[in-house]
């Protein structure tokens, strides 16, 4: 049996996807940007905005407990606002596709 398939690391859960993807939903939404909104740009834009924040890994309750402080925070909540702004002017200026 190899290693990934004797723990499960699917309870693994990275809380900051959840931030990201309300902030990105909310930003596109509220901006009303034109862009091209296919589903490779918009997970782009996600991972780009994923990769400029810290993670937020919880497994446990008490990960989770931990996780949840760390979002009420302004200056996290803060940074993925921001991180999300850059991600979609990123991609919005680069798509990855023509």
């Amino acid at each position: 049996m190899s290693f990934i398939d004797e723990y499960d690391f699917d309870l693994l859960k990275n809380e900051a996807e959840v931030m990201v993807i309300r902030e990105l939903e909310y930003q596109l939404k509220s901006k009303q940007e034109v862009m091209c909104r296919c589903n490779e740009c918009i997970v782009d834009i996600a991972a780009i905005a994923l990769n400029s924040v810290k993670p937020l890994y919880r497994f446990s309750l008490l990960g989770a407990l931990y996780a949840s402080q760390a979002m009420t925070e302004k200056a996290y909540a803060d940074s993925v606002k921001q991180a999300v702004t850059q991600a979609i002017k990123k991609v919005k200026k680069n798509p990855a596709h023509d």
